[in-house]
Formats: structure tokens, C-alpha cells, sequence
């Protein structure tokens, strides 16, 4: 540890994991943007995580940081403290038809050794990012939604406790939860439809192969850009219409392709922002505004971020 962080770390509280200072984010999300962390705090353990918390300064901001799919950080960067769960949280243990997963997992891991014991959950396949994005976005596709499968999670709350919540409390809804916004999630426990391994397998192949076809998967974004405008929870349940798309009202308000710098609304498919290299935070930022304000002069529907943009 250099000394700069040795001295940030003397404003924090003790723990066993490892602090940083200055680290840029944007070596973290992949859209390589993003200004320095105040602090980056990679916990040894829950148990670690929760006394840190706990002693932590209730005025200091925290931030989880997964595996910065979704995301933009601000070029200014995050004040406070980063949370940047390491391999200790990456764990997948399968018994039976139950799956208990570190919120650090990938995604596509946790689908992939499912299928080896044939357990489906395939739908995890082509999302990106960590078991605890998954938690907080009710991730899904392909009909399928995390809160369908989650029976618990446990958190590490702010004030340093750590709490095992059910499914109902956890709050379930269309792209979102009702967990509070300044716990973190550390495990979350599946249950699991057997099927043949053979036949799971197979289902991602073919999810693998319809996605590269429709979307830009070897360069620089961040999955889908804005909400269907369609989704909402209606009664704690998903009810979803599926026929009203973002990208075909981006395309349908002249924005596919459309630029700023070096960031790009993909001509692929339009709902995807796209670094070609160089682009700044603000630089895609700003064209994503522009995207919904010409989507909302030309349809009279805002469209709402689903990337989350974050930092100074």
C-alpha cells in the first residue's frame, strides 16, 4: 500500500481488508470512464464489511461498486468510500435444487455452474455484471426475473448489522427492490428448476448466439441504455407490455448513430451507448440527454436512465 493510502486510511476506520486511495473507476466499468474514488475499500469478509461500516462516519457517502456493467461515473469521481467486493464474495455453492451465490459472483458464472448440476438458470447467461447488480435491478430476460427464483439475501446494513431478508420483504419490482439503498447485498440464496444439463447448455449457446447478433457485444457499452417505457410493477407484481421498445423510439427520433466525441448511440442497436474510444463521462452523458429529449419531442414519452450514472 502506497502511502498515500496509508494516510487515507487513517480517517477510516480499522478493518482487514484493503484501502485505497486515488484509484481511477475507470479502469472498473466498462465503459472505461470515470473519475478517482475517494477511497476503494475491498472487505476481507461480511464480518469485516459490517464492523466497518459500523464504525464508519454516518456523513461519509458509501458506494457499491459490482463489476461496473451498468454504470458511469462522473469524470469528477466518488467522494467517500468505493465498496468493491473481491473473490472471497465470488462463491457458488449448489445443493440440491438450492443455489447460495456471493454477490460477487458473475452472473454468467453462476448461470453456467447451475447448468453443470442442471439447475436452470439460464437467463443469467447474457446479463452482465455480479449476483448483487442482480439483486438490486431484478435482473432478467427471456421472461425470467431474479425475484422469480431469490428466496433470500443477506445485507450488510449501514449501521453495520448483518440481516438475512425473505423474498416478500425484499420488495421485488419491475428493474428494482425495495432493499435499503445503503445496505449491500454480500450473498443471495436461488431456488432451481432441474432440467437436463444438456439441454441448459444448449439454451445458452443459443442465447449467446442470438445476442451477438442483435447486439454490440465486443466494444465498449454498457448494456441497454434507457428503460422499456412499458415496464411497471403493478400490485408487488411484474406486469410487463412488452410491445412499446426504447430502441424503436430512439430510432424512430433519428438517433441511431447519433454522436457526441467518441460516444456513439450504437447503429447496431440503438438502446446501446457505445465508448469508440476516448469518450469522456460527460460526453455520454450529455448524449444520452440529447437521446431523450428528442425522444420526448418526437413521441412525447421520457424515457428514464437505466444505466446509473453516478460521482461529481
Amino acid at each position: 500500500m502506497n502511502s498515500t493510502a496509508e494516510n487515507g486510511r487513517d480517517e477510516l476506520p480499522p478493518c482487514r481488508g484493503r484501502i485505497m486511495t486515488g484509484k481511477l473507476l475507470a479502469e472498473l466499468t466498462w465503459l472505461r470512464v470515470g473519475g478517482p474514488a475517494e477511497w476503494l475499500f475491498q472487505p476481507e469478509d461480511a464480518e469485516d464489511l459490517a464492523s466497518f461500516v459500523k464504525k464508519l462516519s454516518p456523513a461519509v457517502p458509501l458506494f457499491v461498486l459490482g463489476a461496473g456493467s451498468n454504470l458511469i461515473v462522473r469524470d469528477g469521481g466518488m467522494p467517500g468510500v468505493v465498496i468493491r467486493l473481491g473473490r472471497q464474495f465470488g462463491y457458488v455453492s449448489i445443493e440440491g435444487q438450492t443455489v447460495r451465490v456471493g454477490a460477487a459472483a458473475l452472473d454468467s458464472r453462476v448461470a453456467v455452474k447451475a447448468a453443470d448440476a442442471g439447475l436452470d438458470l439460464t437467463f443469467l447467461r447474457t446479463i452482465p455484471g455480479t449476483i448483487g447488480g442482480a439483486v438490486r435491478m431484478n435482473a432478467g430476460c427471456y421472461g425470467t426475473y431474479f425475484g422469480d427464483l431469490c428466496q433470500q439475501v443477506t445485507i450488510v446494513t449501514r449501521s453495520g448489522e448483518i440481516a438475512t431478508i425473505g423474498n416478500r420483504q425484499i420488495g421485488f419490482r419491475y428493474r428494482g427492490c425495495r432493499l435499503p439503498a445503503d445496505s449491500v447485498v454480500v450473498e443471495a440464496v436461488l431456488e432451481c428448476r432441474q432440467d437436463e444439463s444438456a439441454e441448459l447448455v444448449n439454451r445458452m449457446e443459443s442465447q449467446i448466439a442470438y445476442r451477438n447478433e442483435t447486439q454490440p457485444t465486443k466494444i465498449r457499452t454498457a448494456g441497454s441504455t434507457f428503460r422499456n417505457p412499458s415496464g411497471h410493477s403493478s400490485g408487488g407484481q411484474l406486469d410487463i407490455d412488452h410491445t412499446m421498445k426504447a430502441w424503436k423510439l430512439i430510432d424512430d427520433a433519428g438517433m441511431r448513430g447519433a454522436r457526441r466525441g467518441n460516444a456513439v448511440m450504437s447503429t447496431k442497436h440503438p438502446n446501446f451507448l457505445v465508448n469508440e474510444g476516448g469518450a469522456t463521462a460527460t460526453d455520454l452523458e450529455e448524449l444520452g440527454e440529447e437521446v431523450r429529449a428528442r425522444v420526448l419531442e418526437n413521441s412525447g414519452i421520457e424515457l428514464e436512465w437505466e444505466i446509473l450514472r453516478v460521482g461529481k
